[in-house]
C-alpha cells in the first residue's frame, strides 16, 4: 500500500518531535509498504531561534531534508506552507497533491494533518491521538474539531483506558483503539556516542513545564507537568541519586528555575542541549534511566498513557520509573518499566532500579521488544483499521 504518515517534524524542528514521528515510517516501512511523509497543517512554521510563528519555513526545511535523508526517506516527503500554501520536498502542487490523493492509507499521527481535498480523498484515514483527554475535551468543546476528527475512518489512542471503568476520557461516540508508540528498536542498540553527555550516573527525562493552559471539562480541570511535578519536588532530597532534566519553561516561561535547582535538580535548556535528532538520542543512551512525571490531565483522568519517550528509553536499555496514569492496569509494571503514584513508590521504585541495574536494564530493552516493536505496533493498527473499514 501507499501509505501517508503525518507529522509535526518540521513544524516543530526539535529531537523529540522528529522520533515520536519517524518512527512511524520506519515501521510501516519495514512491513512492506510505500511510504510518504507529509506535513500540512495550515499553520505558520514555527521558527526555534525566535521562538514564534514564521511565514519563513526555510530553516525547518532544511532540517527536515536533513531528517528525512538521514532516514532514507530523502524523496518522499511534502511539506505545505501554511503561510502561502508553497509545498517543499516534492515542490510542484499538481505532482504532490496527486501523490496524496491516490494513496491507499493515511496515518494522521496526533492529529497534525488538517485534512484538505488531497487527503480528503485518501479511502482509510486512521487519527492517531497521542494527547487522551485533552484530544477528546477539544473535540466536546469545539464543532470544528469534532468534524476533522470524525473525517477519519479510524480512531487510535495512547489512552488505553478509554473506555473502560475509572476512565473519565470521553469517547464521544467514537470507538477508541488503544496503541502505543512504534520504536524502531535498531536506531537504539548500542553504546552512546562519543559526543554523548556524561550522563551514566544520572536519571533524566525531556519534559516542558507546561505546554498549554489547564482545560476545564465537566467542571474538572485537567492541567500540565507543573501540577504533578510539585507532588514531587522535594525527591532528589530523599535519595542518593543524580537527577537531570532536560526542561523547556514552558508558556509564560514560568519555569520556577532557581527553587528546582535549590531542590537538587539540575536543569539542562532541552532547545540548547538536545537541539536535533542525534543529540536527543545521545542523551536518552546515555543516561542511567528516565524518572519522569505525566501530564495532571493524564493522571487525574486515569488514561492509560504512556510516553514515546519512555519507550525510547526502554529501547536503549534505560530503564523507566514513570507516573502511572492507569497504564500499569494495560502494561506491565515491575521489570524495566515501573510505575509510582505517590512520593513513597517513586522513592522505593528508584531504589529497586538502583539496587539491581543490570537486571532492569536488560528487562527494559526485552520491554521494548513485547509491547513498542514498530513493526508489530504498525501492523496491528493497520489491521485493526482494515477490518473496519
Amino acid at each position: 500500500m501507499r501509505i501517508i504518515v503525518t507529522g509535526l517534524i518540521g513544524n516543530y524542528a526539535f529531537g523529540g518531535v522528529t522520533w515520536d514521528y519517524i518512527q512511524y515510517l520506519l515501521g510501516l516501512r519495514a512491513l512492506g509498504h510505500e511510504v510518504w511523509y507529509l506535513e500540512d497543517t495550515s499553520a505558520w512554521t514555527y521558527d526555534p531561534v525566535a521562538q514564534q510563528p514564521s511565514a519563513d519555513c526555510s530553516h525547518n526545511t532544511a532540517y527536515l531534508q536533513k531528517v528525512m535523508e538521514a532516514f532514507g526517506f530523502g524523496d518522499r516527503w511534502i511539506y505545505r506552507n501554511g503561510a502561502d500554501g508553497t509545498y517543499h520536498g516534492v515542490k510542484d502542487p499538481a505532482l504532490a497533491e496527486g501523490l496524496l490523493s491516490a494513496a491507499d492509507a493515511l496515518v494522521n499521527v496526533s492529529g497534525a494533518c488538517w485534512l484538505r481535498e488531497p487527503t480528503a480523498a485518501i479511502p482509510l484515514k486512521l487519527f492517531m491521538d497521542g494527547d487522551p483527554m485533552f484530544t477528546q475535551i477539544g473535540q466536546a468543546q469545539d464543532a470544528e474539531t469534532d468534524a476533522r476528527i470524525r473525517a477519519h475512518e479510524t480512531h487510535f489512542s495512547f489512552g488505553l483506558n478509554i473506555g473502560k471503568p475509572g476512565c473519565r476520557v470521553p469517547r464521544n461516540g467514537l470507538t477508541w483503539h488503544p496503541t502505543v508508540q512504534p520504536v524502531a528498536l535498531e536506531c537504539w542498540s548500542g553504546k552512546p556516542a562519543a559526543t554523548a553527555p556524561p550522563l551514566a550516573d544520572a536519571w533524566t527525562t525531556v519534559m516542558s513545564w507546561a505546554s498549554y493552559p489547564p482545560k476545564e471539562f465537566d467542571g474538572e480541570t485537567y492541567g500540565q507537568k507543573d501540577i504533578e511535578f510539585s507532588r514531587f519536588v522535594g525527591l532528589p532530597g530523599l535519595l542518593h541519586e543524580k537527577f537531570v532534566l532536560a526542561m523547556g519553561q514552558g508558556i509564560g516561561q514560568r519555569r520556577p528555575t532557581a527553587d528546582l535547582e535549590a531542590r537538587g535538580w539540575t536543569i539542562i535548556e532541552p532547545d540548547e542541549a538536545l537541539p536535533d535528532f542525534h543529540t536527543y538520542h545521545d542523551f536518552l543512551q546515555a543516561s542511567k534511566a528516565e524518572w519522569s512525571i505525566a501530564k495532571n490531565g493524564y493522571v487525574k483522568s486515569w488514561s492509560g498513557w504512556f510516553s514515546c519517550r519512555s519507550a525510547c528509553y526502554l529501547a536503549a536499555g534505560r530503564p523507566v520509573v514513570v507516573q502511572d496514569t492507569g497504564w500499569s492496569e494495560v502494561l506491565p509494571s515491575g521489570a524495566g518499566a515501573l510505575a509510582f503514584r505517590d512520593m513513597e513508590e517513586a522513592v522505593t521504585a528508584i531504589q529497586t532500579v538502583a539496587n539491581n541495574y543490570e537486571f532492569h536494564s536488560q528487562a527494559a530493552r526485552a520491554y521494548a521488544q513485547t509491547h513498542f516493536e514498530a513493526t508489530a505496533v504498525c501492523h496491528e493498527f493497520l489491521e485493526t483499521a482494515l477490518r473496519e473499514k
